[in-house]
């Protein structure tokens, strides 16, 4: 990867570690929306993340007729605006997502984001920021 800064999806693709957070993107038909202008902050599960989820649930999730159900889960991990790390150091935040569901950021001892913590912060985009996540975020409910 060159020094350039690229777009969410674009530099997601060029690490390498989210190769199953791309293809659910792609399923949920989401790339061109994580490709717009932004700006998003995204929590991106690594792909040992999805793997510590149970066995066939990704497979079955990005199955067509599970789009709407994927589309809300990836939801869950994108938020309006651009939020780095020094924004919630030391405050606890209910911040709405792009689906419309809530949150909850703890930045009083590192981040966390519903119980996954962020791993790797600040990753700068061109539309954006992405937070590396070590967790899928579910639905609550």
């Amino acid at each position: 990867m060159t020094d350039m800064t690229h777009d969410i999806v674009d530099t997601a693709v060029a690490a390498g570690a989210f190769t199953t957070l791309v293809a659910a993107v792609t399923a949920a038909g989401l790339v061109d929306t994580l490709k717009g202008d932004g700006p998003f902050t995204v929590f991106a599960p690594s792909d040992d993340a999805f793997a510590a989820l149970p066995a066939g649930t990704v497979d079955e999730l990005v199955k067509p007729e599970n789009k709407e159900k994927l589309t809300a889960i990836l939801l869950l991990h994108v938020l309006p605006g651009k939020v780095m790390a020094a924004d919630v150091a030391g405050q606890v935040l209910d911040p709405a997502t792009a689906g419309g569901a809530t949150v909850h950021v703890d930045g009083t001892d590192g981040v966390t984001v519903d119980g996954a913590k962020v791993v790797t912060a600040d990753i700068a985009c061109t539309n954006g920021v992405i937070h590396v996540i070590d967790a899928v975020l579910l639905p609550k409910g």
